[in-house]
């Protein structure tokens, strides 16, 4: 009869974990990083013996032996890569996009601003003393000029803001590591089989997903769920090593571009949004050096052409413009219409005026600046293309590692009923066991 109410006392409590459990995975169904959790129950046995039958095992009822998180580490790991190149591959297409609309094309692009310049100067060679032709001159070289200095702090802006998200990021990467490590040491001491455990491996793998899409990582879990955490592509680089967390550091240099170092050594991050950022910064620093040159080269050869030519009272053309290393600093050095030099040294009234259009070639800062444009062009095109296709591939590998962890609502269902039945069985079972034991009583 004991044995009878053990077996009804070991179900009710085994199914009621079970019970738990099913309730814990549905009211998490939508909780990010939460793994489905399974409860193992074994049966148990009693043994017997006697001086006239062999030793043998009868049925001592069932018992929850603990509770396991859904989980397949090899798709969790597929699942971290991909995230890792959706990270790089779209910080790298949000950057480059700011860098289109630092400089926008069409009729208020820098190239097209020029283009007035040149056009304006065409309509003065044909009244090269009519003063609203002069002014018209100017007034377009000056529009120029703000299109350039324009162009020149949009893509400062853009470093700024790659350098602020870089900052940001390194910053998120660090609190991550260090929440990891002190993860580490938790699920160290906690028993395996346990809630506990399961609960502190799900945090373990939400950081784990975090880093990934930052940073690419290599990970190692350990048989007591510590992660051991290393630089992609440096296995000799540890990021996080049982409870210690190493820490990564954010350089920027005068021209934008970014540089890393994890704990002082100097590291290139190959994956992630960290390695997005850095070629994004790469890529800005190129265009502002082009933008750069192109700026001081033509207010170079506009003011040697200038100087070749003669102003309305026969004095050498003053300079049109002034710049010092940057596009930033290009100005106009004059704002007298007066001053253009448009006639030539031999007196004729547009000769010099003529001679403007050799600077419209292939070499000139119109083709250049067009030039930049398309290059920017044809980059963001290939970024958005790989950003998409990364993501499509994060996605679909999620959705993988979903179908081994994720919480399915109509399978929780049916597990309720089972547990539900298999626990009002148990409580069935006590009964029948007391009310046996009533009725053996009342015998005397």
């Amino acid at each position: 009869m004991t044995d009878l109410l053990r077996i009804g006392a070991s179900g009710i409590s085994a199914y009621r974990s079970a019970l738990s459990v099913v309730g814990e995975n549905v009211a998490n169904a939508e909780t990010k990083g939460y793994a489905r959790r399974d409860v193992t129950l074994k049966e148990t046995s009693v043994g017997g013996s006697g001086p006239l039958y062999r030793p043998s095992l009868s049925g001592g009822g069932v018992q929850a032996t603990g509770v396991n998180r859904a989980w397949n580490d090899f798709k969790a790991a597929d699942a971290r890569s991909a995230a890792g190149d959706a990270g790089s591959a779209g910080a790298r297409a949000q950057w480059l996009g700011a860098v289109e609309s630092a400089l926008p094309d069409g009729d208020t692009g820098v190239s097209a601003r020029i283009t007035d310049f040149f056009n304006a100067a065409n309509r003065l060679s044909a009244d090269p003393n009519g003063t609203l032709a002069r002014t018209n001159t100017l007034s377009a070289l000056g529009d120029a000029v703000d299109a350039i200095k324009g162009a020149a702090t949009g893509l400062g802006r853009v470093a700024e803001g790659i350098s602020s998200d870089a900052a940001s990021t390194v910053a998120s990467i660090d609190t991550n590591l260090a929440a990891l490590a002190k993860l580490n040491a938790s699920l160290a001491r906690a028993p395996d089989g346990t809630s506990a455990k399961a609960s502190l491996s799900d945090e373990r793998d939400r950081l784990l997903d975090d880093l990934s899409a930052q940073i690419g990582i290599d990970v190692k879990i350990a048989s007591d769920g510590t992660a051991g955490v290393t630089l992609a592509g440096s296995p000799d680089t540890a990021l996080v090593a049982g409870n210690q967390a190493a820490s990564l550091a954010l350089s920027v240099a005068e021209d934008g571009r970014l540089s890393f170092s994890v704990d002082g050594a100097a590291k290139s991050p190959s994956g992630g949004r960290i390695a997005g950022l850095a070629d994004a910064a790469a890529a800005t620093a190129d265009t502002r050096a082009s933008l750069d040159k192109v700026a001081v080269e033509f207010a170079g050869q506009l003011n040697s052409w200038q100087a070749q030519g003669r102003t309305p009272d026969k004095a050498s053309g003053p300079a049109l413009l002034s710049v010092g290393a940057t596009a930033a600093s290009l100005a106009l050095a004059t704002t007298n219409p007066a001053a253009i030099a448009a006639a030539s040294a031999d007196g004729t009234a547009n000769g010099n005026l003529t001679a403007l259009a050799d600077l419209r070639g292939a070499d000139g800062a119109e083709a250049r600046m067009s030039g930049i444009v398309t290059i920017n062009a044809q980059a963001l095109a290939a970024a958005t293309a790989q950003s998409t296709a990364a993501a499509t591939r994060r996605d679909a590998a999620l959705v993988e590692r979903d179908d081994v962890s994720g919480v399915d609502l109509d399978r929780e269902a049916a597990e309720l009923i089972r547990f539900q039945q298999a626990y009002d069985g148990s409580a069935r079972v006590i009964q029948v066991a007391r009310e046996t034991l009533q009725s053996i009583l009342q015998l005397f």
